[in-house]
């Protein structure tokens, strides 16, 4: 899975990197400790709302990490769903919509995960990749739940949320974690952000497609498990408990 992340570039960083358009919304403070109903950037494709049948446009705007689909009737229902298995993502009715219609991806520098000890507790590492000029791009989808105490015409009626893809671990990150997050290399952000791509055969294709990103997995300190602690010290490499992964 992907329960921690960190994102620490500027919006202009991440807009150039994946060729934005339009960046909607405040830029978001750098955060080394990324956690569950968080705020988050998100890249995406999207007609403008006043005029739906004009181009698409490439944007990045704020969603809260913890998907909440249109048809819930409590967004505390998030919670459960910041991450979207990659295998069923377009059988399961909370996710379906939007894998046929809004997909987007949630840019990071690398995530965190904890390695089970064999005399107990867990070491914590940081997983990123090995060029780090620019930020991982991982396959998200986002809903837009209408909240019902806001009248139609209030602009914070929508709630904007997202959710990361995960799939099996790559087998030299498979000694830390099971899963892992679908990483979507360069070349196929396009693909993935089109949203007249709308047959869920395609989709499907698209995820298998996507090859196993190359990350090294750094052991950190456990300051990272509390999440109010936040900083660079986070993802600094500490001598790991345990025997290392791979």
């Amino acid at each position: 899975m992907c329960g921690r992340y960190a994102n620490f570039r500027r919006d202009t960083e991440i807009a150039s990197a994946f060729e934005v358009q339009e960046i909607v919304g405040d830029d978001l403070e750098p955060s080394w400790n990324v956690a569950p109903m968080d705020p988050v950037r998100a890249v995406l494709e999207r007609a403008p709302r006043e005029d739906p049948g004009a181009a698409p446009a490439r944007q990045l705007r704020t969603a809260r990490w913890g998907l909440v689909p249109s048809w819930a009737k409590d967004p505390r229902s998030g919670a459960r769903l910041i991450n979207a298995r990659s295998e069923t993502v377009t059988d399961k009715p909370s996710f379906a919509k939007a894998a046929a219609r809004r997909r987007c991806v949630v840019p990071a520098e690398g995530y965190y995960e904890w390695q089970k000890l064999a005399g107990g507790g867990k070491q914590p590492y940081f997983l990123h990749a090995k060029d780090t000029s620019r930020p991982l791009a991982f396959a998200g989808l986002y809903e837009l739940w209408p909240d019902p105490s806001l009248s139609a015409d209030d602009p914070e009626r929508w709630r904007w949320t997202t959710t990361i893809l995960t799939s099996p671990a790559a087998d030299a990150l498979g000694h830390v974690h099971d899963r892992m997050p679908v990483v979507v290399p360069p070349a196929m952000v396009g693909d993935w952000l089109d949203p007249s791509t709308t047959d869920h055969s395609t989709v499907r294709a698209m995820i298998r497609a996507m090859p196993e990103p190359a990350l090294v997995p750094r052991p950190v300190g456990r300051a990272v498990g509390n999440v109010r602690n936040d900083g660079p010290h986070l993802i600094e490499p500490v001598t790991p408990a345990g025997e290392p992964p791979g």
